[in-house]
């Protein structure tokens, strides 16, 4: 099953994304700052760091530049409401995709299929 270790500093979002991701099939574990994601990078194993850009403490992009030096073979997923950080998200982490907010959660979904190809699970019934 893939493992993904969701950032994301507002709450209800946080949520309404895990249920999404588990819905499709796969292992979330949430978290709401970049300094809380740090322990599981450092001592866990994810397929996925999904991470919002803009966040207290540690952005996002300091926490994929950290993930990138620790577990390299992680793949990182990006989400931001503002369009100026995306530029420098690609800049600083450019293997990193980019979805933009608003966006649907099937878009998500999807894209989170993309990355993994034939590894991904296949989407619960709606």
């Amino acid at each position: 099953m893939i493992r993904i270790l969701l950032a994301e500093d507002d709450e209800s979002m946080r949520t309404y994304l895990a249920r999404a991701l588990e819905k499709s099939g796969y292992d979330v574990v949430p978290v709401a700052t970049g300094l809380e994601a740090l322990p599981h990078i450092n001592s866990d194993r994810f397929d996925l760091l999904l991470t919002d850009i803009v966040m207290p403490e540690m952005d996002g992009i300091e926490l994929a530049q950290h993930a990138a030096q620790v577990a390299p073979d992680m793949r990182i997923m990006f989400i931001t409401g503002f369009a100026a950080v995306t530029l420098k998200a690609g800049k600083a982490v450019p293997q990193a995709k980019v979805l933009s907010k608003p966006f649907h959660l099937r878009d998500l979904v999807l894209e989170v299929e993309r990355m993994f190809g034939s590894e991904t699970v296949s989407p619960a019934s709606n």
